[in-house]
């Protein structure tokens, strides 16, 4: 369920929320898959939380996961498609 709410995002450039680490965030979604170790993860600019910039997730540590009704133009400057940090890719910008 997490993979097709995060997928839908990514596709429709909606910016999602969730708790990470027992702090709210907001982040636009660039790339889900699975890292180096097999766990699901996503690579998104976040917006608020403990800082802004590039941040990698571990999928199974989110709560809280949606779309917000926000939107964001595209992608942020330095993203790079194939981001080494994911062994395979299951959506991205």
């Amino acid at each position: 369920m997490r993979n097709q709410v995060i997928c839908e995002a990514i596709e429709t450039r909606h910016v999602l929320s969730f708790t990470y680490d027992n702090v709210a965030r907001t982040v636009e979604p660039h790339a889900h898959g699975e890292d180096y170790d097999g766990d699901s993860s996503l690579r998104a600019w976040q917006l608020t939380g403990t800082g802004r910039g590039w941040r990698m997730f571990h999928i199974d540590k989110m709560s809280g996961l949606s779309i917000t009704g926000q939107s964001f133009a595209g992608t942020r400057p330095r993203y790079n498609p194939n981001d080494k940090d994911l062994s395979t890719t299951y959506c991205r910008l």
